[in-house]
């Protein structure tokens, strides 16, 4: 007997101390638990996510990242803390209300409602469903505009067949509450590229605020300024090429001195000019375009570096030809290894943005005629001169023409293989000429190489089995001979109007096939007036 009723003490005094301990539990949350707590304890029901976006329609958009990210945190509060709303959720505020940083003019959905909250902070101490979601909504908007760009559909109805980077920002959203200083670096796998415009625009918009880059008034009598010569038109030179950080000071001198003479080398590099110290009315023509023609031009390629992840510059070798730079681009190791002057396909065959990679060498090759080529050029011209196939050292092979290898033929000495649909590749050219020239849009669309034995070396530099005597070797005589590559290499033929250098030199483009206007009017909303490049 009395074991028993030492026993019904014992119970009565442990249920007793249990619910004094959950009175005490409940009593202490009266907000909502940081997520980077171990046992956040407020939670809200599934159906305010359905009734939110109901009452939100404009944020629809984001409905299915949301019901991820609250699944995966089992529906509890994560934009507050004891204090009420959290550190990050401030600076994701001040991240949207300045997207114009990241090259991004656009309408932020229910702008008044976020400003009321997050300027009205004390009075937001309290969990809300609206504001957590709304908070929420506001994380896949910045997120999608600042990492992802437009939509996919849309950058292929631009032309743009590089594939597009899948990530997804849920998981991202963790390490950003826990420590929120991530959203000021370099994450989420943006191109590198995207930060040095991003700094190149932030210094064009403070220029712009300021009103500096004023018309540059040349003498319609003077067609060229060279070193030595004197002229008001030369300060000016100056002082835009000090505005763009190619002169380290302005000195206001009207003389072409030799501090200018480099500073307009650099220049003539950095838009893909012949460098020479000459200045034309052309390049003045260049200096004069309007800085909100630039900006829009730097914003343009920031959005085209949203759609390529950094994870290509992992890549043990890779190859990079810039359209509208007319350059091609070796890299081993992240290192530059080769550059080389490029001929493109004209506007009438333009060159396509894709990505492929490179499986083989060719040397000597055959040209196998394409057959629109065949129909539109070799038959006409057969027709026209009996002897054409025999002059231009062609021959029938089953029912289309291919040209014998040679020094005359169309591809010189040497190709480069990446397998694709389109039919492009790289190769070398008897027509040398060319590559002297500023405009090298002049192929049917695959690449002509101005240093294609340099290639060659470069990409066979690990095989002990050959040099470039043996390299050279091949070109220069014998029959058609295939190299296969050990491993491939990844290929990346893209298109940047705007490009900063290893050296921070900031380089326009021509916008050889105008697809920047195409790329602003989606951007911007068909705001566009004037061309951005």
């Amino acid at each position: 007997m009395k074991k028993f009723s030492l026993a019904i003490i014992m119970l009565v005094t442990f249920l007793l101390f249990s619910l004094s301990s959950c009175k005490k539990k409940s009593e202490s949350v009266s907000v909502a638990t940081p997520i980077t707590a171990n046992k956040p304890e407020v939670v809200f029901d599934s159906i305010q996510i359905h009734k939110f976006f109901e009452k939100y329609p404009d944020l629809k958009a984001y409905r299915v990242e949301v019901e991820q990210l609250y699944k995966k945190h089992q529906f509890h509060y994560i934009w507050f803390d004891k204090d009420g709303l959290n550190e990050f959720s401030g600076l994701l505020y001040n991240k949207v209300n300045n997207l114009s940083a990241d090259g991004i003019e656009t309408t932020i959905p229910y702008k008044e409602k976020f400003d009321f909250i997050y300027q009205n902070p004390f009075k937001n101490q309290k969990a809300s469903v609206d504001t957590e979601l709304l908070s929420s909504s506001l994380y896949f908007f910045y997120a999608k505009k600042v990492y992802d760009g437009i939509d996919t559909n849309k950058t292929t109805d631009l032309e743009w067949f590089l594939p597009r980077k899948k990530q997804t920002y849920i998981h991202y959203l963790d390490s950003l509450l826990v420590n929120p200083s991530l959203i000021n670096k370099e994450e989420k796998g943006v191109l590198k590229q995207y930060y040095l415009l991003k700094q190149a625009l932030l210094q064009y918009q403070k220029i712009e605020k300021k009103g500096k880059f004023e018309t540059i008034a040349a003498d319609p009598l003077i067609k060229s300024f060279k070193p030595a010569d004197s002229s008001s038109t030369i300060a000016q030179i100056r002082n835009y090429l000090f505005l763009n950080n190619m002169l380290d000071s302005d000195s206001k001198s009207s003389i072409y001195d030799e501090a200018l003479e480099e500073a307009v080398l650099k220049f003539k590099k950095s838009i893909g000019h012949i460098a020479n110290p000459t200045m034309l009315p052309q390049h003045i023509a260049y200096m004069n375009v309007p800085i909100a023609q630039r900006i829009k031009t730097i914003m343009v390629n920031m959005e085209r570096c949203r759609w390529i992840s950094n994870d290509i510059t992992k890549s043990k070798e890779l190859i990079v030809v810039n359209i509208p730079a007319y350059e091609l681009t070796f890299f081993r190791n992240s290192k530059v290894e080769l550059r080389s002057k490029v001929v493109v396909g004209k506007a009438m065959n333009k060159t396509v943005i894709f990505s492929a990679a490179m499986k083989y060498i060719v040397f000597r090759p055959y040209w196998n005629v394409p057959a629109s080529i065949l129909k539109r050029e070799i038959l006409p011209a057969i027709q026209k001169n009996p002897n054409y196939l025999q002059q231009h050292n062609m021959e029938w092979n089953n029912n289309s023409v291919r040209q014998r290898p040679g020094l005359s033929n169309s591809l010189g000495l040497v190709k480069f293989l990446f397998p694709n649909s389109n039919a492009i590749y790289l190769h070398d050219t008897p027509s040398k000429s060319l590559f002297s020239r500023e405009n090298r849009a002049f192929s049917h669309g695959c690449i002509r190489v101005a240093k294609p034995r340099e290639l060659a070396a470069i990409i066979m530099k690990n095989d002990a089995k050959w040099n470039e005597e043996k390299i050279n070797a091949k070109m220069d005589s014998g029959d058609e001979y295939w190299y296969t590559l050990k491993e491939s290499i990844p290929v990346y033929i893209g298109y940047f109007t705007a490009w900063v250098d290893t050296d921070g030199i900031l380089h326009f483009y021509n916008d050889v096939y105008k697809r920047d206007e195409k790329l602003a009017a989606v951007l911007f909303e068909n705001k566009i007036e004037e061309p951005v490049n």
